[in-house]
């Protein structure tokens, strides 16, 4: 894995951010923008779910976009809540489909935690984006309910921060094709289980993205 840091701007906003490349040649590759879990709480672009599914991808000769939202690390700003936290997203998107690296007709987004709040709307309002993955997402109601792309969603059992019931209820609601999972006797951190987890995403963006 190569790990390519760069500085994004968001209209003169300037986001810390690193572009994790798979060690395989052959023409340009897919690429996925993750989105970290709720800064509040320590979450940033090193965050051990965030890490392992990048490393995940990699391995299956896909790109990684992390990247820091507003007021994360290095990143200019401040933790708006999750709204403008999606033009943060939006610029990891506009980079990551520029590079001559990547395949921009096979790109994907995944949000961890509050990551879902930013990965799930922006992957269903852009055209750019062709699957969508949710980790334990937070998920805002009523989203993807007439997005037709590939979308993945899962959580574990015994999660006491993002509701599992909450995460079935507004899955349910989002169109087809979709795959829903809950994972047994896993919490909201996944710890000890984030190759289990970055697995099951990794393998969903291959077949997604082909």
């Amino acid at each position: 894995m190569r790990k390519i840091k760069t500085t994004l701007d968001n209209n003169g906003l300037l986001l810390e951010a690193c572009l994790d490349m798979p060690d395989i040649s052959g023409g340009p590759c897919p690429g996925v923008v993750l989105c970290h879990p709720d800064p509040r709480y320590g979450g940033d672009m090193s965050n051990n779910i965030i890490m392992a599914v990048s490393w995940a991808l990699t391995e299956k000769g896909i790109a990684g976009m992390r990247y820091n939202s507003r007021g994360v690390g290095r990143s200019q700003g401040f933790f708006g809540g999750g709204v403008p936290e999606q033009d943060d997203a939006r610029s990891a998107l506009s980079f990551l489909v520029q590079q001559e690296e990547i395949d921009s007709g096979r790109v994907g987004i995944m949000g961890y935690s509050f990551g879902g709040k930013i990965a799930l709307p922006v992957g269903g309002g852009s055209d750019a984006i062709k699957a969508i993955a949710g980790v334990s997402p937070v998920i805002p109601p009523g989203v993807l309910t007439d997005c037709v792309k590939p979308k993945l969603i899962i959580c574990g059992s015994e999660d006491d921060v993002v509701s599992p019931n909450l995460v079935l209820q507004e899955a349910a609601k989002m169109s087809e094709p979709k795959t829903v999972e809950v994972i047994p006797g896993v919490d909201h951190f996944w710890w000890g289980d984030e190759e289990k987890i970055a697995v099951l995403v990794a393998e969903f963006f291959v077949n997604a993205l082909g």
